[in-house]
Parts: C-alpha cells; sequence; structure tokens
C-alpha cells in the first residue's frame, strides 16, 4: 500500500492524505484533490490559482496528467531538488510524525482501513499537533491566525 500526503508548508496543516494499493499519478493527484476541495472552494478551474505546489521527482508528479492537472487547478510545478529532501523538508517531517505516530505502530490488513486510520490522523494532527515554529500552535489555529491577519490588513 502507497500513502500520498499534501501538506500545507505555511501552517504545516495536512490538507490532503490519501492510500492506494498502487501508486500511480491519478492517485496522487487524491491529496491535492482534498486539499483544492477544502480549502480552495471547491473543484474547478483556477480554484487554486497562485499556489505553488513543491513535489518531488517521482514519475507519477513529473507525468502530463499529473502537471496538466495541476495546471487546471491554476497551480505552479515546483520540483524540489535531486537528492535534497531538505527542500521538500515540511512535508518529510509530517511524513515521519506519520509513521511515528501512526503507520510503524499499527498493522493494516485493508487499503481503506488504513484510510479511515489515515483520515482520523489527520484530523488529530491538524488540531492537536503543537507546532514549536507557530509559538505552540496546532496547525489549524496557525492557519486561522493566518486567516485573521489577512483580514486585518
Amino acid at each position: 500500500m502507497t500513502v500520498f500526503v499534501a501538506v500545507d508548508h505555511c501552517t504545516t496543516e495536512c490538507v490532503g492524505l490519501h492510500a492506494a494499493k498502487r501508486a500511480t499519478r491519478f492517485e496522487a493527484l487524491e491529496p491535492i484533490r482534498q486539499g483544492v476541495r477544502d480549502y480552495c472552494g471547491g473543484f474547478r478551474a483556477q480554484a487554486a490559482a497562485g499556489l505553488l505546489l513543491r513535489h518531488d521527482h517521482g514519475s507519477q508528479y513529473l507525468s502530463d496528467d499529473f502537471q496538466a492537472e495541476i495546471g487546471f487547478l491554476g497551480m505552479e510545478s515546483s520540483p524540489a531538488f535531486v537528492r535534497q529532501p531538505e527542500g521538500n523538508g515540511c512535508v518529510e517531517r509530517f511524513i515521519r510524525t506519520l509513521k511515528e505516530q501512526l503507520l510503524w505502530v499499527r498493522t493494516f490488513r485493508t487499503v481503506e482501513e488504513l484510510r479511515q486510520a489515515l483520515a482520523e490522523f489527520r484530523e488529530r494532527y491538524n488540531q492537536r499537533w503543537i507546532v514549536q515554529r507557530h509559538n505552540y500552535l496546532t496547525p489549524e489555529q496557525a492557519r486561522q491566525q493566518l486567516l485573521a491577519q489577512g483580514a486585518a490588513a
């Protein structure tokens, strides 16, 4: 089974999390679609205009289908540097937490069982995980604070 994630670099909020039997380009798009639906007002052309999507050089992310869909959404592709995971550090840190808190401590018999556990983890992480760089706020609190600052400006 393969897990795909999408994390907001600014808030460290997990905006999408998906499990699949196969690691295809279409499965890789699912956490992006979740994030666009939940945070950009729905899935439509240019819904995520202006967002930069950092990803590694995996064949799923460089495929024409993946690139075409993020282009349709208005996102700009931003591949991390080859063999330099620190260029994608925010998501790498999230994946480490996901492994330590869920994937390495439980066994999943089916993809659906894993998907349910991932959904629960995402909610718990966003609402309860304390992030030092955000002055010990949760990712959700950091987003709310950022939105409030934007509204005040």
